[in-house]
């Protein structure tokens, strides 16, 4: 076959087009750099002018201790905890009830041991969640599961006056230290002012 051969003025048109098309593929290039390294742009409206955004979604509460909820959100609160105890925490890791480690039918009167548990329970939630990577639960094991139980189960620990034998349930609370002398002293001041400001 022999060659094709284009007059000069359509070769000079093909050469524009391709260099329009060159120049066309550069542009789209340089676009495509600038949204890769820009931030991503705030989508309320997605983009299309004159409709308005999604509604804005409320933050989700911030995680609080359970020793600083008062009324009915404590007791949801310890509600859902003792649904976790019991449900998942002492059926897979309670171990046996014996003087060395002792347990409480009535844990939810121990206030030191709901605050124990309830923040191994929050741990728990935070280290199963997918940002918590495939390290998460064993980082809960090892950082809060084995010191949380330690301390609640130990034998001079809070439970040690309650259950130490699974056939004899037992609860008792004991009782705590007794106000500082510091403290004692301001509050027995404070009536010996108030009288002498009546004066």
């Amino acid at each position: 076959m022999e060659p094709v051969r284009l007059p000069d003025f359509e070769l000079e048109s093909v050469e524009a087009s391709v260099r329009r098309l060159m120049e066309q593929s550069a542009e789209q290039a340089r676009q495509l750099d600038s949204l890769a390294t820009a931030p991503p742009p705030p989508f309320p409206a997605f983009g299309i002018p004159g409709l308005g955004g999604m509604p804005s979604q409320p933050p989700p509460p911030e995680p609080r201790p359970i020793l600083e909820l008062e009324g009915e959100e404590y007791e949801n609160e310890l509600d859902a905890l003792t649904d976790w105890v019991d449900g998942h925490l002492m059926d897979t890791y309670g171990a046996e009830i014996t003087t060395a480690t002792p347990w409480c039918e009535q844990w939810q009167e121990h206030a030191d041991v709901v605050a124990w548990l309830h923040a191994l329970w929050m741990a728990y939630q935070q280290h199963k969640e997918p940002e918590a990577g495939l390290s998460g639960p064993f980082v809960w094991h090892r950082d809060f599961l084995t010191h949380a139980m330690a301390a609640v189960r130990a034998p001079g620990g809070p439970l040690s006056a309650c259950m130490t034998d699974p056939d004899r349930p037992a609860h008792r609370l004991l009782p705590g230290p007794k106000p500082s002398a510091r403290s004692t002293a301001v509050r027995s001041e404070e009536p010996a002012e108030a009288d002498g400001a009546t004066r």
